[in-house]
């Protein structure tokens, strides 16, 4: 009953197949490799387009390096305050970007909205003494297990490029969300106005996988230097170019996806059924965040269940009532039905007992 994170699941049996299968002979060194050139060309037919990749090792790494390429050190970037820019990647991106500022924004689900961004950025009246806005970045999905969709991210866009911005897009659970929309990889990106992308494969079934899409030439100048200079050009490339074929080949990322997700909402279901835990917020993707009795949460913990208190605020968690917390369940592409049933009858049994 292992909820904690879709990180704590091993690689999948094909991913790592085709790791062991580009073990054999010789490859030519720093990405320069057959298989990333595949990789790179699957990414440009997924995306219907000429895109600039860049594949890297790690979350972090792949939002920094995006941001330093669109946002200047005395440059600023919007974002939710409980991004994971903001409070997870203790200032990487001001570190790679030189010193750009975050600009967190506390709304509602996860989700920034045009209202609050507009609000944020006719703030912005000191001239020199502020830093310069340059970009918004917005999670798909969010830290709250959010989607946004089409026209929200459209509206984002056009308001971040009318205020010259460029859009950022942090996709750790990227494929989670574009499922959950049933629209295509061009509808959620560069077709409502996204520039650039931080592509995410690591939680949804790679060993090390992430990828660097930008959407636009100007932005991908000297990226190459980027990307060395930060210790994120790996030399035997070849097993980042041979995980990303498998992780899209035969759909596999959209299959992995749908079981997370599914099991998502399977799991949303039977809690609240229960009566024991509320949902404030939708399962649009693979996670779910109730709240519950602390009571309930030490009877999980102690029945073997691992998950988290979840820190961040969302809709009906503005002042809990003593004793109830906030909690994140996340789901994989491993995470059975059985697992969730285990879960729920724990929370049967303590309902029993309560």
């Amino acid at each position: 009953m292992n909820f904690a994170s879709d990180n704590v699941y091993g690689v999948h049996p094909a991913i790592m197949q085709a790791m062991a299968d580009a073990n054999s002979g010789t490859q030519s060194s720093y990405g320069s490799d057959e298989f990333t050139a595949r990789a790179e060309r699957q990414l440009c037919d997924i995306f219907e387009r000429e895109v600039d990749v860049y594949l890297v090792l790690t979350g972090t790494a792949a939002n920094s390096l995006c941001l330093s390429a669109m946002v200047p050190p005395y440059g600023g970037v919007v974002c939710h305050s409980e991004a994971h820019i903001m409070v997870d990647e203790c200032g990487a991106p001001e570190l790679f970007t030189g010193g750009a500022k975050l600009i967190g924004i506390p709304d509602p689900a996860g989700k920034l909205t045009t209202v609050s961004i507009t609000r944020v950025l006719d703030g912005f009246i000191r001239g020199e003494h502020d830093p310069k806005p340059k970009a918004v970045s917005i999670t798909q999905a969010t830290e709250l297990g959010t989607v946004y969709n089409l026209d929200e991210i459209r509206a984002i866009a056009d308001l971040a490029h009318g205020r010259g911005l460029r859009l950022h897009m942090d996709g750790a659970r990227f494929t989670n969300a574009l499922v959950s929309l049933g629209c295509t990889p061009a509808e959620m990106t560069w077709k409502a106005g996204v520039d650039a992308l931080s592509f995410g494969c690591t939680k949804n079934g790679a060993m090390m996988l992430e990828a660097v899409i930008f959407f636009g030439r100007s932005l991908s100048e000297d990226f190459i230097h980027r990307r060395m200079r930060s210790a994120q050009l790996l030399s035997k490339g070849r097993y980042l170019g041979a995980q990303m074929n498998a992780y899209l080949d035969n759909d596999l990322w959209l299959d992995n996806a749908r079981h997370a997700n599914a099991i998502a909402a399977y799991l949303a279901g039977k809690l609240e059924m229960t009566g024991k835990v509320s949902l404030p917020l939708p399962a649009q993707a693979n996670e779910v965040f109730p709240i519950m009795p602390r009571g309930l949460y030490e009877h999980l913990q102690a029945a073997g269940a691992v998950f988290h208190e979840w820190p961040g605020e969302g809709p009906g968690t503005e002042g809990l009532i003593e004793g109830n917390m906030f909690v994140r369940f996340v789901c994989s592409y491993m995470t059975t039905k059985d697992q969730c049933d285990a879960l729920v009858a724990e929370v049967e049994k303590w309902n029993g007992r309560a």
